[in-house]
């Protein structure tokens, strides 16, 4: 029995190389591919054109419009989400300006208000302050008209007081009493 691990003969690679060129020869190729072999040209162009025309109609019949039906949807979807953006953009700007508008609308209203308030407040302190100065006015008449009934009785007084210190001073001096007569006589010499 031969030992399978033992290098083989010089034969036994000759018949097994001849083996091979034999069979090569049965298929007809000289070492190359068949793919370039003009033989088997016509059985690959067929296969390839039975290839791209099955690949074409699954590409043009049925991926292409389903790939068309989401493209379309998405674009739908898009303009759509894009259209109503707008529109609630331009709603929203709408409404800031009626806002704007109700703003400034609120600031002249409390503009006015504020002024007619002032305008009541400054003639409300004119009333009052015309009403305490007639007021005023009046104590100080009243007031100048008790003091000149004063001044008149104390000046009514002042001669009588005269009268009687001018005798008291007399009698003093002199020793004797005066008589209105005589007193009234030394005013009219003075």
């Amino acid at each position: 029995m031969a030992d399978p691990h033992a290098p083989a003969s010089p034969d036994a690679h000759g018949a097994q190389g001849e083996t091979h060129a034999s069979t090569a020869a049965e298929h007809g190729s000289g070492g190359g591919l068949p793919q370039f072999e003009f033989q088997h040209w016509f059985g690959q162009i067929v296969y390839l054109v039975f290839l791209f025309l099955v690949l074409y109609f699954l590409v043009a019949k049925i991926f292409a419009p389903r790939m068309r039906k989401v493209f379309d949807a998405r674009a739908e979807t898009i303009g759509g989400a894009i259209d109503e953006a707008r529109r609630v953009q331009a709603e929203a700007q709408n409404q800031a300006d009626a806002a704007h508008g109700e703003l400034a609308e609120a600031r002249a209203a409390a503009r006015r208000n504020a002024g007619a308030a002032k305008a009541r407040v400054a003639d409300d302190i004119a009333k009052r302050t015309a009403a305490r100065e007639a007021e005023l006015a009046d104590r100080v008449a009243e007031a100048e008209g008790r003091i000149g009934k004063m001044r008149d009785a104390a000046m009514a007084q002042v001669g009588t007081v005269a009268d009687d210190t001018t005798k008291a001073i007399v009698e003093k001096l002199t020793g004797k009493t005066t008589s209105a007569a005589e007193l009234t006589a030394a005013k009219g010499a003075a």
